[in-house]
């Protein structure tokens, strides 16, 4: 008999972290969580001020087979007008009543806060890591993008969640980047600057200005985006903070018109590697020097950001700024870089990312339902 119970002590957040650990263990693509980060996701996270959620936890017997949270992004509603709930943190054995149990007591507990749609898989929101992986199985997940087994896909399916939208993953391989698409861009760039628009590096130096520079764009170059959530100070902050501890500045740009922040992107080191490699997520006692050392030895790059806002759109500075972080990429002698991710339906971006080769090497898919 399945039984659903909700996530209350410290021990039962602890095993509702874990549970991905056992259910993937012979899963040579999953890379796990880092436990703290989890941990303070789901507990101390700015979200929490302004919105809540409820975690389950999934029994058959004394096993536990699923985990589930039901999430009411207040934020999410007011921006966007909307009435919606969420669900994340969706793990599952490949069993359908045990996915329905899960996904009606999220339900339940959604429609107790007078919530008309259920969406996701969502973390939260679309700032934080969402989308169910329904293409390119065969690779680990990149850094802060999730993973899941193929059988995910039937079992949200069987239960009624039916397609939102398509969130693309872009890869490269190697030298694949087009020589003549950088060539192309560097033109670009000469075109911006007569516009007095240049692309510079971040100063990291300087990173609590060129932060509080940034939020303001990051708020108004996504505000048009699927679901897009607003992050105010404190969220911004704190996940400013933890890319801090990552960012490289050779990969991390800015589009500048007269001394006003106009645009910007950032690539990240892909710490997956270093993070497969982390038993159970445990950063104590060994994981914190895996992480720490294996830094320098990363051979790949996810970017993860990238906007411009409106006014200065289909100038070429999104392009200029992929080239910038192209060519750092080969002076550094990298070896994969992924762009992730893009909508379906966003022709500018995902144009310019063909234009220098990208492959659209894996698609995340976020569901719906009314309920």
């Amino acid at each position: 008999m399945i039984t659903i119970i909700p996530v209350k002590s410290k021990k039962e957040l602890g095993a509702f972290i874990d549970f991905p650990h056992e259910l993937y263990k012979d899963d040579k693509n999953y890379v796990p969580e880092l436990f703290i980060a989890q941990r303070d996701l789901l507990t101390t996270h700015p979200f929490h001020k302004h919105s809540s959620l409820q975690c389950f936890l999934a029994y058959d017997g004394e096993k536990i087979v699923g985990r589930i949270a039901a999430i009411h992004n207040t934020a999410h509603n007011v921006f966007n007008k909307t009435n919606d709930g969420f669900f994340g943190f969706f793990d599952c054995i490949n069993n359908q009543e045990v996915a329905n149990a899960l996904l009606d007591q999220a339900t339940s507990w959604l429609k107790e806060k007078s919530l008309s749609t259920i969406i996701g898989p969502v973390n939260f929101s679309t700032n934080e890591s969402c989308g169910l992986l329904v293409k390119g199985y065969d690779m680990p997940p990149m850094v802060m993008m999730p993973y899941n087994f193929a059988y995910y896909e039937t079992l949200l399916d069987a239960w009624g969640l039916r397609k939102k939208v398509d969130l693309i993953a872009w890869k490269w391989d190697g030298d694949a980047y087009d020589d003549r698409s950088v060539k192309l861009m560097d033109r670009l760039e000469d075109r911006l600057k007569r516009s007095d628009i240049v692309i510079r590096k971040i100063n990291m130096k300087n990173f609590k200005a060129e932060a509080a520079a940034l939020r303001e764009v990051y708020n108004k170059a996504w505000d048009s985006n699927m679901g897009f959530v607003p992050l105010n100070d404190e969220e911004y902050d704190y996940q400013a903070k933890d890319l801090k501890m990552i960012l490289d500045s050779d990969f991390c740009f800015v589009a500048e018109q007269n001394g006003k922040v106009v645009g910007f992107g950032a690539a990240i080191p892909n710490i997956n590697e270093i993070q497969a490699k982390i038993k159970k997520g445990r950063l104590f006692p060994t994981g914190i020097f895996k992480l720490l050392f294996g830094l320098k030895k990363v051979k790949g790059i996810r970017i993860l950001l990238l906007g411009v806002v409106d006014g200065y759109r289909k100038m070429g500075i999104e392009a200029c700024i992929y080239a910038s972080i192209i060519k750092s990429y080969k002076k550094k002698g990298l070896e994969y870089a992924e762009a992730s991710w893009t909508l379906e339906h966003n022709d500018l971006v995902n144009n310019a990312i063909i234009a220098i080769k990208g492959d659209p090497y894996k698609t995340y898919r976020i569901l719906e339902k009314a309920i």
